[in-house]
């Protein structure tokens, strides 16, 4: 008991939050990789921003509720209260922005005005550039925008979150002792592209303008009768997480749009402005009205609000195809030949998929076979995330409208896909499918479909099992792995599992799958104990565990008691990992890798030697407390010995990748993984790619 009390020293913990602040500099310094193509660099400027959004809305603004309630216990990991977290958090982060910054206006601007690409100003224009873009804000913009005065009569108006605002500061043209100085807020229009360019036919040297910057330029139209004395840009952040009160809530989808609509109006947690070019009585102003502190205040050196370079990708992609990535096309699944029926090869052995080196599109015609299939009986899926477009969707509906007994779990509470599931729940159930929302308290988040045929007077079960939502769109951008089988104990599972979220039952005993809340996590702390006296008897203990995050102290503590006991561990995780390695006595024998590149690393796989019996699971679960706690789960072993083999193989590949991967320190800190002299270049994702390409060759 006092080694496992010991082993809770705070000092062998990151912090959850700062080591997810390390995750996203790491997606920063992808914008820095000279491997990157410009345009793929000035994406991971965007995805940066995305993230750092999310993490605002969600992160930061629960520990201000925290503060704001008084709570000033230390967590429960590193030791850090809510006040000294957001102290640390702002310190990191102001340097994190300031390098992108310094990125985009130092590095990448200059290369792309190499590329015959670049951005002006106002005051760059020519006298006909000039009228052109006089006369577009005349024709185009004025008509949209909408000056809102601030004074005794009309209050500050209530901004949209990650809206770009700009406030100005007006002064009487006749008598500049009138009541002083006038404010207004113009919100610059999300409906109109972020960007113009001036002459859109001449493709060999192309000039973009920000709207913001036209829309500054000719305010002064707005406001007949007054002088502009400032105008200064500004984008606010907000408390964007959802108090869903599910205890007595009768239809929690009403209650989920109720919330939908509250969201964009939440508490200030950070505020924008653009260096250099702000009044600082507006700034002062801007703090008081939105009840924000200094140090929420990110000046910036650029445009804000760097998302708009997701847009800028997509227009300049076909015509710059040297800046961007070379394509990559998902190659056919091995394990599925190119004519094959689906249901008659899986009724011969297990499939593997692998995306999206691999083609999702088994996946897609998994559910739309079953559809059209006059055999099947029953479809039964769950759903997280899906895409605008989704086939899946459509096959499901299809299915329905043929009688068939279609059930779908959808998640209401995927975050910031709330608003997209309330419409497909809607949908589903207009075509007459059974939809479910999930469980009190737990989101839903495994991925299991199951399909019933019936031939021959006989009931067969056809189940796919992933790491990974039925998207079909984000299964080109991320790694995700699944399995088709028709295994009877797995359908079994799949049939229990579906009527214990379905209906009123106890929690089923399962034959082979796992899951939370709980019982992923004990599995996880018996397996790992497995492995210690593994280790004991015969000296070759070995864990590998490939993750999105890992921060569930119970765990790491079984982690790190396998580790004092001489088990080898590597922890292949994208994001947070609380996990400290290489501390002496703790964790000396776990290397902790982060691969950070042109796909998410999305996948989910545990390994555990045990003696070369070589257990291996897939799961839709990361090792966090959230997952395992809060969150309906799954865990499924793979038995098939080909798809062990080839597991192992891209575990063996992402272990040994020296261009995109960093590992931690015992600090915490990250560094990439340090080449030795004549070892070649390994990209781990494109090793992986090229290996799909590779169709039918040896596995060994």
């Amino acid at each position: 008991m006092e080694q496992t009390n010991e082993l809770g020293n705070p000092l062998y913990y990151n912090n959850r939050e700062l080591s997810w602040l390390a995750f996203n500099e790491r997606v920063l310094q992808e914008s820095l990789d000279k491997h990157n193509p410009l345009l793929e660099r000035l994406k991971f400027l965007a995805i940066f921003s995305s993230n750092l959004d999310e993490f605002f809305m969600v992160r930061v603004a629960g520990l201000k509720d925290q503060v704001k309630a008084g709570f000033n216990k230390p967590e429960n990991k590193a030791g850090l209260t809510p006040k000294e977290q957001l102290s640390k958090i702002s310190d990191k982060n102001h340097k994190l922005v300031d390098m992108q910054y310094s990125t985009y206006q130092n590095v990448l601007l200059p290369m792309l005005k190499e590329e015959n690409i670049s951005f002006v100003s106002v005051d760059d224009l020519t006298r006909e550039q000039y009228r052109v873009m006089e006369d577009y804000f005349d024709e185009q913009i004025f008509p949209v925008l909408t000056p809102m005065a601030v004074d005794a009569y009309r209050p500050f108006p209530m901004l949209l979150n990650k809206s770009i605002n700009l406030t100005v500061v007006l002064e009487d043209e006749v008598d500049v002792e009138e009541e002083g100085h006038k404010t207004a807020i113009v919100q610059v229009p999300s409906v109109l592209n972020r960007y113009v360019e001036l002459d859109a036919s001449n493709e060999k040297d192309r000039k973009f303008i920000m709207l913001e910057d036209i829309i500054s330029h000719f305010l002064y139209k707005m406001f007949s009768g007054y002088i502009v004395k400032s105008v200064t840009e500004f984008r606010i952040t907000r408390n964007a997480d959802m108090t869903i009160h599910e205890e007595g809530a009768r239809d929690l989808l009403k209650e989920i749009e109720k919330e939908l609509k509250k969201r964009k109006w939440g508490a200030a947690v950070r505020l924008e402005i653009k260096r250099d070019q702000y009044d600082p009585q507006v700034l002062q102003f801007l703090l008081n009205v939105l009840e924000i502190h200094r140090k929420d205040v990110y000046e910036v050196d650029g445009p804000l609000d760097l998302t708009y370079l997701f847009k800028f990708y997509s227009d300049l992609e076909e015509d710059k195809d040297h800046l961007v990535f070379g394509g990559l096309i998902p190659q056919p699944p091995k394990d599925i030949g190119s004519e094959e029926d689906l249901f008659e090869l899986v009724n011969e052995r297990d499939i593997f998929l692998h995306h999206p080196y691999e083609s999702f599109q088994p996946v897609v015609d998994f559910v739309e076979d079953a559809a059209d299939n006059p055999d099947v009986l029953a479809i039964k899926q769950t759903l997280y995330r899906v895409s605008g477009d989704s086939p899946i969707i459509e096959g499901l509906k299809r299915a329905a409208e043929k009688g068939k007994q279609v059930t779908v779990l959808v998640e209401l509470k995927a975050r910031f896909d709330e608003e997209n599931n309330v419409q497909w729940a809607k949908e589903l159930e207009k075509s007459g499918c059974h939809v479910i929302y999930g469980m009190n308290y737990l989101k839903t988040h495994s991925k299991i479909t199951l399909v019933v045929r019936k031939q021959k007077n006989r009931i067969e079960r056809f189940v796919h099992l992933g790491t990974g939502n039925y998207n079909d769109q984000t299964a080109k951008l991320y790694t995700d792995m699944g399995i088709i089988t028709s295994n009877r104990k797995f359908g079994i599972d799949a049939t229990n599992f579906f009527n214990y979220l379905s209906g009123y039952t106890e929690k089923p005993n399962y034959h082979h799958i796992s899951m939370a809340p709980f019982d992923i996590r004990r599995d996880f702390l018996a397996l790992t104990d497995q492995e210690i006296q593994s280790h004991k008897k015969y000296g070759n203990g070995r864990i590998i565990a490939k993750m999105n995050s890992l921060t569930d102290k119970k765990i790491i503590m079984k982690l790190y008691e396998a580790s004092r006991t001489g088990v080898k561990i590597d922890l292949i995780v994208r994001g947070i990992c609380c996990l400290r390695p290489g501390i002496k006595g703790v964790s000396e024998n776990i290397r902790v890798t982060s691969i950070v590149g042109r796909f998410l690393e999305h996948s989910r796989i545990y390994y555990f030697h045990k003696n070369g019996e070589g257990k291996m699971y897939l799961s839709s679960a990361d090792m966090m407390t959230r997952n395992m706690e809060k969150r309906v789960e799954l865990l499924f072993p793979i038995y098939d010995g080909g798809i062990k083999k080839r597991l192992q193989k891209i575990l063996k590949i992402m272990l040994e990748d020296n261009m995109k991967a960093r590992v931690q320190d015992s600090n915490g800190n990250y560094h990439y993984v340090k080449r030795d002299k004549g070892k070649k270049s390994l990209d781990s994702q494109l090793e992986l790619f090229s290996m799909a390409y590779t169709v039918g060759e040896d596995e060994e």
